[in-house]
């Protein structure tokens, strides 16, 4: 599963709690996608980002 390189945010565990209270495992993933991100050197890179860093301003894309 892919992680942002931004804030390092990735897929995180749980349980499903049915209205029995009976118990499952759960994940849930964060939208993460793959962009093309502007570098310090003026370059572009290919990255893994989270949409909440690319609304923020984070990352600015090439």
């Amino acid at each position: 599963m892919a992680k942002c390189a931004v804030c390092e945010k990735g897929a995180y565990f749980g349980n499903n709690v049915s209205h029995s209270h009976r118990r499952s495992n759960k994940m849930w993933k964060s939208n993460v996608k793959s962009v093309r991100v502007k570098t310090a050197a003026g370059g572009a890179q290919k990255m893994y980002v989270c949409t909440s860093c690319l609304r923020s301003g984070k990352v600015e894309r090439a």
